[in-house]
């Protein structure tokens, strides 16, 4: 679409997962939480779901929060759903925190959130390979542990690297094959894109094939105030913190003139794949805002001769 990959993260409808497949749209994706403040689904269940009722886009997570589980398992499910789907599974996952009961309850110290990311991440690449495993790593030693059949795709799935902060970019730059942050503006996502890239360059590795993505809550609307006014409810909900001054930074809202404009600069800026989500509660309200960007916003968005990289 126009050199920019789209996708949507939202509670579908099998119909309209279906109408969204016989469009232009590049992916669905899935998240969610344990035990977070709001009521939602858990993220590789709804991702078995989106692996069942699609036939032609990538599915992915957005994102799993991969320290609250035992990677054999997830290794296992993502392989399995990935030959499921003929190899068209992307693992977003990201290391969480926000909501500490998860930790409680899945009794995984909130502390230890990131080093046992980076070590999931290693330990289910050699996983992914069908063949015996020896680890030694602190959080999960096993030996003689095959998980078989393989993945469809060589190696496994894409892993696609969420967060906000530098050991986020560097996890995303050393370990992933992808970076997707969220509540950022085009400024800042920029700025993560140079650090990525600095430690990628201090490890000598290659970020060739690297996916830059972003994941934007987006509510597009005729009426730009109820846009911004949505999507602030919205966000606020999620975060018990008041979005109202700060929704225009971190997020893609108003006119459909506006969103376009908007998602653009995250394009200009680097980003390659966009991971919309309709900012707003209200299920039918979701559907309105997914076609509106579909028909009115993403048709104008794309590289520029200014933003394709240098060969």
């Amino acid at each position: 679409m126009n050199g920019i990959q789209i996708g949507f993260m939202w509670g579908l409808s099998t119909a309209q997962v279906g109408e969204l497949e016989a469009s232009a749209v590049d992916s669905l994706w899935a998240g969610g939480h344990v035990a977070s403040r709001n009521p939602g689904q858990e993220a590789m269940v709804a991702l078995a779901r989106l692996s069942s009722i699609t036939q032609r886009v990538r599915v992915g997570t957005s994102v799993l929060l991969l320290p609250l589980y035992p990677p054999a398992i997830i290794a296992k499910q993502v392989a399995d759903l990935d030959r499921l789907t003929g190899g068209r599974i992307t693992l977003g996952v990201g290391i969480g925190g926000e909501y500490p009961a998860e930790f409680e309850a899945c009794q995984v110290p909130l502390g230890e959130r990131g080093a046992r990311t980076n070590e999931a991440i290693d330990l289910m690449r050699k996983l992914w390979t069908a063949e015996e495993v020896d680890h030694d790593g602190p959080f999960f030693p096993m030996r003689r542990v095959r998980i078989h059949p393989a993945p469809v795709q060589a190696g496994g799935p894409r892993i696609i690297v969420g967060g906000r902060k530098e050991p986020a970019m560097r996890r995303a730059a050393l370990r992933g094959n992808g970076w997707m942050p969220y509540l950022y503006s085009p400024r800042r996502y920029a700025k993560s894109v140079a650090t990525i890239r600095e430690f990628a360059a201090k490890a000598n590795r290659n970020l060739d094939g690297f996916e830059w993505c972003a994941f934007v809550f987006t509510n597009a609307h005729p009426d730009r105030e109820r846009a911004r006014e949505e999507a602030a409810k919205f966000l606020g909900g999620n975060y018990a913190q008041n979005f109202d001054e700060m929704i225009g930074s971190v997020a893609a809202v108003g006119s459909p003139d506006e969103v376009r404009a908007r998602l653009q600069q995250f394009v200009n800026v680097g980003a390659r794949h966009l991971i919309l989500v309709p900012a707003t509660r209200d299920a039918a309200g979701a559907w309105d805002v997914i076609r509106r960007v579909l028909d009115e916003v993403v048709p104008g968005v794309g590289l520029t001769p200014a933003t394709v990289p240098n060969r």
